[in-house]
């Protein structure tokens, strides 16, 4: 087996991994400012690990040309894939920041081959399986078996529970593993403990007369911050991304944790239209808000923060990680932030959760306990090179690769 990497490599996003020079495990966006994307490729097929953008993002461009290689993933990250392709060409269609065409998006549909967990389907002369990965709904580890090598792409997962899906109980047989690392020096907080001091919080807040505006990605954390809401009988209201993708994920309820809750935590919460003025007379109400973007780089949440900034009662709650030069974690860090263009100050008080959905130090080290007798390959993180030699230093078989590397077996 013969792997190259073209992208997600002591770095988080643009994820890329080509097997035997036929396979195409992801292909996703860098996020920033232009989007970096994976080196060219022509596959045969492609696998997707599930809908988030730096593993998903690109994946219609491989359809621009004359090549029509079939796209293999679970029904939800085939809508999730197609959702986050149509915001990408509303965002930025018809500019260098967008590498594909509604034409190329189309051509997606054609080509999409669905696959549940643990049913082997075959790809480009390779036996695959999907084993769920516990890190959104329809996210997967990806089981590549060539006849000689047997390949295990972790893809992102967690391995605790969370309110929407259940953390990975998946350990297949593997020869080499590449897995994620993005959290190999974080210790999570116990989830409990997190949810029971995050309701206390907002609910002082709505106690006091005060709003509760809630940042939170469409995908997976805004259904998260739902079921919390509506466990806990807070009222809520839902705008942007997230209310599309609330919709979606409830036509899989094979992917959830409790499809049940996910039905009363929909119906608990309000739905913004935005239309006549709503989102500002909803800024005054004594309410939480769910809404994008989770980073506050836009959305609806560049009315509500305006809204709520001035007055120390309300409540800025940022529900996950901020990534550096984002207006969310230069609100944290100087307590303003730009919005529109405008640098303004927030008296309004602002807190972070970890809701994180990947595995932490622990979580990893725990799977990867089952992966003594493979050779790990370390990506998807911040400090791939330092975890692979902690790994080393533990008796594993460990390496980071780097861009553009190939390994062989």
């Amino acid at each position: 087996m013969e792997i190259r990497f073209l992208g997600g490599v002591r770095e988080v996003g643009r994820s890329a991994i080509l097997v035997n020079d036929r396979l195409l495990l992801d292909y996703g966006v860098k996020s920033g400012s232009p989007p970096q994307y994976p080196g060219d490729v022509d596959p045969e097929a492609v696998v997707v690990s599930h809908g988030h953008l730096d593993h998903v993002g690109a994946v219609p461009s491989l359809l621009s040309g004359d090549a029509r290689p079939p796209i293999h993933w679970t029904p939800p990250t085939r809508e999730l894939a197609l959702v986050l392709a149509r915001d990408t060409l509303q965002l930025h269609g018809g500019t260098l920041q967008c590498p594909f065409t509604e034409t190329d998006v189309q051509r997606v549909t054609q080509v999409s081959e669905t696959h549940g967990y643990r049913e082997p389907f075959e790809a480009a002369g390779h036996e695959v399986t999907f084993f769920d990965a516990g890190h959104i709904p329809g996210s997967a580890h990806v089981l590549v078996d060539d006849g000689e090598t047997r390949l295990l792409y972790t893809g992102d997962f967690h391995t605790a529970d969370q309110q929407l899906v259940s953390g990975t109980t998946a350990r297949p047989d593997a020869d080499v593993v590449i897995c994620e690392s993005t959290y190999s020096d974080v210790d999570h907080a116990d989830r409990a403990t997190v949810e029971a001091q995050f309701i206390e919080s907002v609910e002082t807040t709505l106690w006091e007369g005060g709003t509760v505006v809630i940042p939170a990605f469409a995908i997976g954390r805004t259904q998260e911050m739902l079921l919390l809401c509506a466990d806990h009988d807070v009222p809520c209201y839902v705008d942007g991304m997230g209310k599309r993708i609330t919709k979606l994920l409830r036509r899989y309820p094979d992917y959830v944790r409790d499809a049940d809750a996910l039905r009363r935590a929909k119906s608990h919460a309000r739905f913004v239209t935005g239309r006549d003025g709503q989102r500002k007379r909803i800024a005054d109400r004594n309410a939480a808000i769910i809404t994008t973007s989770g980073m506050l780089h836009g959305g609806p949440a560049m009315t509500y923060v305006p809204a709520v900034r001035s007055h120390p009662t309300n409540k800025i709650t940022l529900t996950g990680y901020q990534v550096e030069g984002t207006p969310g974690r230069d609100l944290l860090e100087t307590g303003s932030a730009e919005i529109d263009g405008r640098t303004m100050p927030v008296s309004a008080q602002v807190e972070q959760y970890d809701f994180s959905a990947h595995a932490d130090r622990d979580g990893v080290l725990a799977f990867l306990e089952s992966y003594r007798d493979s050779e790990l390959l370390v990506g998807h993180g911040d400090r791939c090179e330092a975890f692979a030699e902690e790994l080393r230093a533990d008796g594993f078989e460990a390496s980071a690769p780097e861009l553009g590397d190939r390994w062989e077996r």
